[in-house]
């Protein structure tokens, strides 16, 4: 296989000239190539005038030695070996009882899809219900503002991501090819292909929902079991080892049962507080950690694609991305979040009396706003109480809850919402300048300087100021901010070992909840090494 790299585009050509420019690459016809991919595609926008896709593909070719050969060290043509991840193959644990798993967010999803196809036919636990009971609850709490608290936009079938942008980039490495898999997976359940070579990959709310439907059927035809609407409310310890986990039908308000259990895996996500009291009180090893709040901010994406791309190829490209990061003064980070191209800011919250906000985008992101969380890094030493993080593990949950019951009192139960330069006057908005909020949930205009400590706002506001210079308009006095996104990542990480394990034989923390992920593919990635360490008794790396 013969690897081509810098293969460019301007946005006016379309992509049925890559093959004659292979072709050309190579010094080849186009009968010598038996094959060919693309592999990555990205764009290049660092010259406004005349910005450029860039393709990178495998081309498979009769002539290869002669065609290496001819291009000698050349870097942009090289030879590659194909690989495929492979799950563990000396595999063999004999388990008495089906594994149980709570939790199907991706962490979960994909730690059972693996245990199912090797033969283990895991139990799933949600405490929402599947995807299309899921939709209706969620419509309607955006419609009435009645909250299912165990049915939402953060519990349910596939987890928080499932109303999100469904980004699939990562940062994490992958010499495993564990990530690889995960979008190959995810394309397998029908997603579109272009995750496979996409720089900024993303499946969006609209198709992930049957991309989940056509996961669970497969694991089921697997020999997986889903129980919806069923939490795990405690656990069963003798002898420093998990014996079982009690369970209750939710729907039904069914009496509480012993499920037995010698593997349990916590994929729980990071907004199941009432599971992390539980764990706390049956003595998992867990501590506070860093994470990050803030606002949501929402821009015009044509604004967004002019800044990015300029006016002449802004309508010939994607809708644009963008990222920001700087340092406040007193040292805080400060950067963009979850960034949703056409998106919507949408009410995620999922306990009664608070209000949080997520972005979400559908696949064609082609919503009229962009909108952005932009957040604040935030320690234990800034919600302890002088407390060590191991003393007061929950101490970030605690934090997290007093913003979002702020964001309710003062939207009244709406997303509570503001113009940047009423929230830099700290005055109350009344309404809307030529933006216009795109909001699923009600909302309200209201004065956001009540929600987070005071250097949380003024580093907000250095923030956007100061990217201001670098996307025009960036700190328009109308851009919209909506409150508290106060879930990015978990507030705690629950401790384990090098097999994967909890202090309490068995008990496998998994995925973002646990502290062990920060999105979709790096969640999945880490329900994929759990599997791998269950079946082996251990982890392999």
């Amino acid at each position: 296989m013969i690897r081509i790299t810098q293969i460019k585009l301007r946005p006016e050509e379309g992509e049925g000239l890559l093959l004659s420019k292979i072709c050309k690459k190579l010094k080849i016809s186009e009968k010598d190539i038996e094959s060919w991919q693309i592999t990555k595609k990205s764009i290049d926008a660092r010259k406004k005038e005349a910005p450029v896709f860039v393709y990178q593909v495998d081309v498979k070719t009769k002539k290869q030695e002669e065609v290496l050969f001819r291009h000698g060290k050349a870097p942009e043509i090289r030879r590659v070996t194909e690989s495929e991840y492979q799950f563990p193959k000396n595999a063999r644990r004999i388990m008495r009882r089906r594994p149980i798993i709570v939790g199907t967010g991706p962490a979960g999803l994909f730690c059972g899809y693996m245990l199912s196809q090797a033969g283990y036919g895991p139990v799933f636990l949600e405490r929402g219900g599947p995807v299309e009971e899921r939709e209706e609850a969620v419509e309607q709490f955006w419609k009435t503002g009645v909250l299912n608290p165990e049915c939402n936009v953060q519990f349910g079938e596939g987890g928080a991501g499932t109303f999100s942008d469904g980004k699939l980039n990562t940062l994490i490495k992958d010499p495993f090819l564990r990530g690889k898999k995960v979008l190959e997976l995810f394309v397998a359940m029908g997603a579109g292909s272009e995750i496979l070579y996409d720089s900024k990959p993303h499946i969006g709310t609209d198709v992930l929902k049957q991309v989940l439907k056509n996961m669970r059927q497969k694991i089921e035809s697997m020999g997986g079991e889903f129980r919806f609407h069923t939490k795990a409310v405690d656990l069963e310890i003798t002898g420093g080892a998990v014996c079982g986990v009690y369970i209750q039908d939710i729907k039904s308000g069914g009496e509480i049962c012993l499920l037995p259990a010698d593997v349990l895996v916590l994929a729980t996500g990071h907004s199941a507080r009432d599971t992390f009291q539980m764990l706390h009180e049956r003595q998992l090893n867990m501590h506070a950690k860093a994470f990050a709040v803030g606002l949501r901010m929402e821009h015009p994406q044509s604004m967004i694609q002019i800044s990015q791309y300029g006016e002449r190829y802004g309508a010939l490209l994607p809708p644009a991305p963008y990222k920001v990061t700087g340092r406040a003064s007193d040292g805080r980070g400060v950067y963009s979040f979850c960034m949703c191209p056409g998106g919507y800011v949408v009410n995620a919250s999922s306990e009664q009396g608070m209000t949080a906000v997520n972005g979400m985008s559908n696949h064609a992101r082609d919503g009229r706003n962009s909108n952005s969380a932009i957040v604040v890094t935030v320690s234990p030493e800034d919600f302890q109480n002088g407390l060590s993080a191991d003393m007061n593990p929950l101490a970030g949950v605690e934090f997290q809850r007093r913003l979002e019951q702020n964001a309710w009192r003062i939207g009244n139960g709406a997303v509570p919402i503001q113009l940047y330069g009423d929230f830099k006057e700290n005055r109350k908005s009344l309404g809307p300048g030529e933006v216009l909020p795109d909001t699923k949930g009600k909302n309200c205009y209201a004065n956001l300087r009540g929600i987070l400590p005071d250097p949380l706002n003024r580093a907000i506001i250095e923030g956007v100021d100061f990217w201001g210079q670098k996307i025009s308009g960036f700190d328009r006095y109308d851009a919209i901010l909506s409150g508290v996104e106060s879930r990015t990542s978990s507030p705690i990480r629950i401790e384990r070992n090098q097999r994967m394990e909890s202090n309490i034989a068995g008990i496998y923390p998994c995925g973002e909840g646990a502290g062990y992920a920060g999105g979709i593919t790096s969640a999945a990635v880490d329900g994929i090494r759990v599997a791998e360490a269950i079946a082996l008794g251990g982890c392999q790396d």
